[in-house]
């Protein structure tokens, strides 16, 4: 089993869930996570290590256990990923989406968006992500966190450390769900389908971004200031910048600073040289991030996935959708 299925699975006896009621008195002195058992900790701190001694056959993955390789081995085999009815999160075996169900039965729902917590503290820690309420703040990009140990993994994003290396193309990763997510972009495995379209997205969050934005009207955040309606606390929270002028991401390299960190990124690239330009296969034009690159090449191939719900008209990017619906 990769280490990102046991993400995916929600493993209590393996993957870390700080705020749930069972005691995990095993630290990892690396990256914070705790586990209920020692060999479970034991387990973890060999992923920290460089070397990873056990290659899938198949698709040339590699593992630092021979359990993790055999566990990976039945993905193979099967070929199947079980989706969960309620919330399209897919896992790799029976037994894991069984046990992911579990959630959605929770007595513990928040009643702002119906997401199910594990206990009372994880929901009152839930809450907080629609109240705003973000006590614990970045002393160097500003952004906040509901709660320290959240503030604690993203620290690292500033910092040299970088413990996790992808075997591929060298780049390195601050947390391993980086990693993760990252490895999809060699093995191009997008295992999040919407059931309303024919999209595919590597992690579960975008594909609920994607039908919060795409396919639902539904505007629960609203602006204090002159009433506007949004659908999720990020956009509403880039607005709300209009109004105050707040611009809480700074250049490291010169006095320039932003209201959203994708201009921070552009502003790296084209002044200082900092970051990676992601440059088009077809006409080697360059661009600042990917999903640009990735709007661009959908215009080299005539793709068009962003369906109209009111004609048959289709479009490029998500934006000139938006755009067109409102003439309707």
């Amino acid at each position: 089993m990769s280490f990102e299925v046991k993400i995916e699975a929600d493993s209590n006896d393996i993957t870390e869930h700080p705020h749930d009621d069972k005691p995990r008195p095993h630290l990892c002195t690396v990256c914070d996570k705790r586990f209920m058992k020692k060999r479970n900790l034991n387990a973890h701190k060999q992923t920290h290590a460089t070397g990873k001694l056990y290659t899938c056959s198949q698709c040339e993955k590699h593992f630092t256990t021979q359990h993790y390789l055999t566990k990976h081995k039945q993905t193979h085999a099967t070929g199947k990923l079980y989706s969960c009815s309620q919330c399209e999160k897919q896992f790799r075996t029976q037994r894991y989406l069984t046990k992911h169900m579990s959630v959605h039965s929770s007595k513990y729902k928040c009643t702002e968006c119906g997401k199910c917590c594990r206990g009372s503290h994880e929901l009152t820690v839930h809450r907080r992500s629609h109240s705003a309420e973000k006590q614990f703040e970045c002393t160097v990009c500003g952004k906040q966190f509901t709660h320290s140990h959240n503030l604690v993994t993203h620290s690292r994003i500033h910092g040299d450390e970088k413990l996790y290396k992808c075997y591929e193309c060298d780049k390195t990763f601050s947390q391993l769900a980086y990693l993760n997510t990252h490895m999809r972009i060699h093995t191009g495995d997008k295992p999040y389908k919407c059931s309303l379209c024919d999209k595919s997205f590597s992690q579960s969050n975008h594909l609920q971004k994607h039908k919060r934005y795409i396919h639902s009207n539904r505007r629960p955040y609203d602006c204090r200031y002159c009433g506007k309606l949004f659908k999720s606390s990020v956009e509403l929270k880039r607005h709300v910048r209009i109004h105050t002028g707040a611009k809480p991401y700074s250049c490291r390299h010169c006095s320039e600073c932003f209201t959203r960190l994708d201009q921070l990124k552009s502003h790296l690239l084209k002044s200082h040289n900092e970051g990676t330009w992601f440059t088009c296969h077809i006409c080697e034009k360059k661009f600042t991030n990917n999903s640009s690159l990735k709007e661009h090449i959908r215009r080299h191939e005539g793709v068009k996935p962003y369906v109209c719900s009111e004609c048959p008209k289709r479009f490029h990017s998500a934006g000139n959708m938006k755009r067109h619906v409102l003439t309707h």
